[in-house]
């Protein structure tokens, strides 16, 4: 009998009474704060005390992607094969000790090798999660798990530029890089008392029993095993359809997400803040959404994907109509919608792809995704810059929002066909019973 299928017959009262999972969100929660905090301080470090070239600036979310291109794939195997607590473990040691090494260094020429290589770690990480909370949440809570990992993200993004900007009131950025090394310290000590779990225990026995590298995924080489990951995600018409959805709109928004300065440059020329505001209002949007969904305990895939690709449109195409004379509330508004929107998309998406992935294929799954994101992450802003370029900022938020909203109505209005009814997904009744 597998894990999965013991821990549903013991059928807890909630997800927190698996301590697994428990001490696997709060060790994702540390990391996630501490990212978050990290990046701040590295934003100000490196433009206001470095005084760094805008290019060079624009090099950090470059350099950071490449490790998902080169290694999202290979990662997603690797943790399909591996002990997957221990390649966290691991992760995170690593990232200790390349955050700490941030503290000592000079200039931008050694910062970017130090943030490619941090980021590197950071890629083996999120599939061993994504498999691992598959294996060890009941499926009737796995909605629940997927919508707190997604909370704990969104908080995260919410508090840690905002305690990380009161930080460096009273002191440098370097401690706040610490406070990340120290963050990641804890999820590290954390995913250590887990080395131990069930699914830890049944690869030492398989490898005990066969040897290292034995088994039927052990014979069969890294090509072998990659190319399974994408036959599943073409053969399955959910997975396929939703890939191509929320990569065709995370195309467009990368488009326009780092020209957002731009854009309020021209809207609030005299207003600096409006923008943190409008940031923290998404972060506000996706939080309610995701306390919703969670409340709620079920989710339509067509409706949680498309409803949440066209909210995110239809704000992206009004900011484009926004001007120097437009109520300031309104900024404000439209972050809430789009807040709203992400969090509708990428709880269900994570969901989709976490609760119709085979088992013992996630992490390859999540691998695809994580590198077709980062490639996505390099192209989709220098194609953003040209079109800005051409046709004004303004513009182009209007052109993409309306593509974003067309895609979200086809996605609504086609949902039966894209994601078949009898595939589509609900927690079930159970649930409902157990949450009380």
């Amino acid at each position: 009998m597998s894990t999965a299928s013991l821990i549903s017959s013991k059928r807890p009262a909630s997800v927190w009474s698996n301590r697994t999972f428990s001490k696997m969100f709060s060790a994702y929660a540390f990391s996630s704060f501490g990212e978050w905090f990290d990046a701040f301080a590295i934003e100000i470090l490196v433009a206001y005390r470095w005084h760094a070239d805008p290019f060079m600036i624009a090099l950090i979310p470059v350099m950071m992607a490449l490790p998902g291109i080169l290694l999202g794939s290979f990662a997603g195997v690797i943790a399909d094969r591996w002990k997957k607590v221990n390649l966290m473990m691991l992760a995170d040691a690593a990232e200790t000790v390349l955050t700490v090494l941030l503290l000592f260094v000079p200039n931008m020429y050694w910062l970017l090798p130090l943030l490619v290589l941090r980021s590197a770690m950071g890629i083996f990480r999120v599939p061993a999660h994504q498999a691992l909370t598959r294996q060890v949440v009941r499926e009737d809570q796995l909605l629940k798990a997927t919508s707190y990992n997604g909370l704990v993200n969104q908080f995260s993004k919410i508090a840690g530029p905002l305690l990380g900007a009161v930080a460096l009131t009273v002191v440098s950025p370097q401690m706040c890089i610490l406070v990340n090394a120290f963050t990641r310290l804890l999820s590290c000590i954390l995913l250590f008392t887990l080395r131990h779990i069930d699914q830890n225990a049944a690869v030492e026995k398989t490898e005990e029993a066969n040897g290292p590298g034995s088994g039927e995924d052990h014979k069969q080489s890294f090509i072998q095993l990659w190319k399974q990951g994408w036959v599943v995600l073409l053969q399955r018409r959910i997975l396929f359809t939703s890939f191509i959805v929320n990569m065709t709109v995370m195309l467009a928004i990368m488009m326009i997400d780092f020209q957002f300065p731009t854009l309020f440059r021209e809207i609030a020329p005299h207003n600096e803040s409006l923008l943190g505001w409008t940031i923290s209002a998404t972060g506000v949007g996706a939080v309610i959404t995701i306390l919703l969904l969670n409340r709620l305990g079920k989710v339509r895939y067509g409706l949680g994907i498309g409803g949440g690709v066209a909210l995110i449109g239809a704000a992206f195409g009004c900011m484009g109509l926004l001007g120097p004379n437009s109520p300031e509330v309104w900024s404000i508004v439209l972050g809430l919608v789009i807040g709203i929107g992400n969090g509708l998309t990428i709880v269900t998406y994570n969901y989709v792809l976490q609760k119709e992935t085979p088992e013992g294929m996630t992490g390859r799954i999540f691998g695809i995704q994580n590198t077709s994101a980062s490639t996505i992450m390099i192209a989709a802003p220098l194609i953003g810059g040209v079109l800005i370029h051409g046709l004004g900022v303004g513009k182009v938020f209007l052109i993409l929002g309306a593509a974003i909203l067309f895609l979200g109505a086809v996605c609504l209005v086609f949902q039966r066909m894209l994601w078949p009814s009898k595939q589509v997904t609900m927690v079930s009744q159970d649930l409902r019973e157990v949450s009380g």
